[in-house]
């Protein structure tokens, strides 16, 4: 997708916005070369992404590489990246432990206004659309009810045993309404996947559109 007049905020940019409003996001640095690999310090595995605000679905054309064990691998994959996508700069991030996947976002409705979702995420969220939506601003009340809208709302009850930070959840919600608010020149932000563990949260990719 063409970003017209930068319409789709890159990667970066997204999950800083994410984290000045106090949501959390992986720990990434972003690459423009190979020289910018010397000193930075990371945990291996690692992934590798490109990071365009011309591609807004990296995944579709290559642009993602996971589980990258050792800076000899990194150094190829971002080497074979720079010749695949010339001219664009990667982010480099610390694989997260996997978590339950939800999807959370921001969508501008031409006819209601802001409005915030959440639902089941990862690659269940296009086949099952479990998802629930509110008009923004909402209130902790509003949050908690989304959640337990959701068909994926019993993960957040005890299901089979499984602890989920429902509260780490509901003060993402509040923040994401915070950020349409502040922002109302969003068109749409999709926060997918975000890792739900016992104790907090993490979101590892984020996508926004601008009007």
């Amino acid at each position: 997708m063409n970003s017209g007049e930068n319409r789709v905020l890159t990667e970066d940019r997204v999950k800083a916005l994410l984290r000045d409003y106090g949501i959390p996001t992986t720990d990434f640095s972003v690459l423009k070369s190979p020289e910018d690999l010397k000193g930075i310090e990371m945990e291996f595995p690692v992934a590798l992404k490109v990071c365009s605000s011309d591609i807004l679905h990296k995944t579709d054309v290559g642009g993602v590489r996971l589980n990258i064990m050792d800076m000899e691998e990194l150094e190829d994959e971002l080497s074979n990246f720079m010749k695949k996508f010339p001219g664009e700069k990667f982010i480099v991030e610390k694989m997260e432990p996997q978590g339950v996947e939800m999807i959370a976002g921001l969508v501008n409705d031409p006819s209601f206004g802001m409005s915030i979702m959440v639902g089941m995420g990862g690659i269940f969220a296009e086949i099952y659309k479990d998802v629930s939506f509110r008009l923004a601003p909402i209130k902790e009340r509003d949050a908690e009810e989304m959640i337990d809208e959701l068909e994926a709302g019993e993960l957040f009850s005890g299901f089979r045993g499984m602890e989920l930070d429902r509260k780490a959840m509901v003060d993402m919600l509040l923040k994401l309404s915070n950020i349409g608010m502040d922002f109302p020149s969003i068109n749409q932000m999709d926060l997918n996947p975000v890792f739900v563990y016992a104790d907090g949260i993490k979101v590892v990719d984020a996508k926004m559109i601008k009007n």
